[in-house]
């Protein structure tokens, strides 16, 4: 209730005015019949949403990691959805994936993996070939199956076939000096006896180390030098005892080589000399174009393209064709296949490190070769043959100690 008085002077008389007073108002409103929730209402209002801009979210200061298999060249994910594929990933996958880049010491792992798979393709072949397949009738199909298995990996990756084109150059001169290095070596091991051949192949990392001084301008230290000198030597020795071997039983007229005929010895040499020599410049070129075009795959196809049609030419050209049976058609698919994996590896391992460690650790093959071939009975071990595997172990090992060089990280 509230009450007003007013005074007339002129009628003296007096009127009281009685009207109803407001309300009692509730909690949280005032007297002027506003909410005093409104005073205090933030400067957005609720129906308005904030709105996100990049100055808005915290981003992490950590780069976002980019998945590669094989140099696929994922887009970048972020943390979470790494972890979570890392663990639906299986054990061997996620081994490979940090064999082929997971580690600083990546590229001599990738070339010792590719070794090991180097030895399960001589392991394979010696121990289940149930026919006689001719040379250039193995090579063809190796190569082929390479071509293939290169063409799908580079199709899956979305990455061009061929390559970029400032990469052309080296892609075409590593498939030139591969063939060259393949038709040479097998002219070799036709007229030579096998170990004098693969003894002369074993130069090829001595050829590759040179050749990338040159070519590459890469340093070659002294522990580089004595590290090939070392395990070429772990060579000789080993070569040494089966090349005695093999005089005592030509002697004996139960040599198990077969030598072509008509062949000089001299040619033989000098065939293997250069097969050495090129094979050392292919590893560079090989070198040359995984790091132009960002993709070692690509060097295995553009070998393959060319070696499939000059090693089919000279199957038909030189040698009698072998309708191979399907035990050994699975063979040499199974042997396609692990030769293709050896040369990615092989070519990755040489994107990432420098020749002359790569090519020191291409050494190890030999001492699985001869370990295996002592521990299966089929050569009795030797003094030479202890000395040369220590020596080979020694230099890797060491190799492997000094790990990639600064340069290279």
């Amino acid at each position: 209730m509230a009450a007003s008085t007013e005074i007339s002077d002129e009628d003296h008389s007096v009127e009281l005015v009685v009207c109803d007073g407001p309300a009692p108002q509730p909690d949280g409103v005032d007297g002027d019949g506003g909410s005093i929730s409104e005073e205090i209402t933030p400067l957005l209002k609720p129906a308005e949403k904030p709105k996100i801009n990049i100055f808005s979210v915290s981003y992490s200061r950590r780069r976002p990691k980019t998945v590669s298999a094989s140099n696929f060249s994922f887009p970048p994910l972020t943390e979470q959805v790494v972890k979570l594929q890392e663990a639906e990933t299986s054990t061997v996958t996620q081994f490979v994936l940090w064999v082929w880049n997971g580690s600083r010491y990546s590229g001599l792992l990738c070339v010792g993996f590719s070794s090991v798979l180097y030895f399960l393709m001589e392991l394979l072949s010696d121990t289940f070939s149930p026919q006689s397949i001719p040379l250039f009738e193995s090579a063809f199909a190796r190569c082929t199956v390479t071509l293939a298995l290169s063409y799908l990996w580079l199709r899956r990756a979305a990455q061009p076939i061929f390559g970029p084109a400032h990469a052309w150059k080296f892609l075409f001169f590593r498939s030139l000096t591969g063939c060259l290095s393949l038709l040479s070596f097998v002219y070799c091991i036709q007229s030579l006896p096998l170990s004098q051949a693969i003894a002369l192949s074993f130069t090829t990392p001595i050829m590759a180390s040179v050749v990338a001084r040159i070519m590459l301008h890469e340093k070659l230290k002294i522990a580089d030098i004595g590290g090939l000198a070392c395990s070429f030597f772990g060579v000789l020795f080993i070569f040494r005892q089966i090349l005695t071997t093999q005089e005592i039983l030509a002697r004996a007229g139960e040599a198990h080589y077969t030598v072509k005929r008509g062949s000089h010895p001299v040619y033989a040499l000098l065939a293997g000399i250069f097969s050495s020599i090129s094979g050392g410049i292919s590893y560079c070129l090989i070198k040359a174009g995984a790091n132009a075009c960002d993709q070692p795959v690509a060097t295995v196809f553009s070998f393959g393209i060319l070696a499939s049609p000059i090693t089919a030419i000279s199957m038909f050209a030189f040698e009698d064709f072998v309708l191979p049976d399907l035990s050994s058609f699975f063979l040499m698919l199974i042997l396609g296949g692990l030769a293709f994996s050896a040369e990615v590896f092989l070519a990755r391992g040489l994107q990432l490190e420098k020749t002359s460690k790569v090519t020191n650790i291409l050494y190890i093959e030999i001492v699985m070769l001869q370990l295996w071939a002592i521990g299966s009975l089929r050569i009795t071990p030797s003094f030479g043959g202890l000395v040369g595997c220590l020596l080979i172990l020694f230099s890797v090992c060491y190799t492997m100690y000094i790990g990639p060089d600064k340069e290279t990280e």
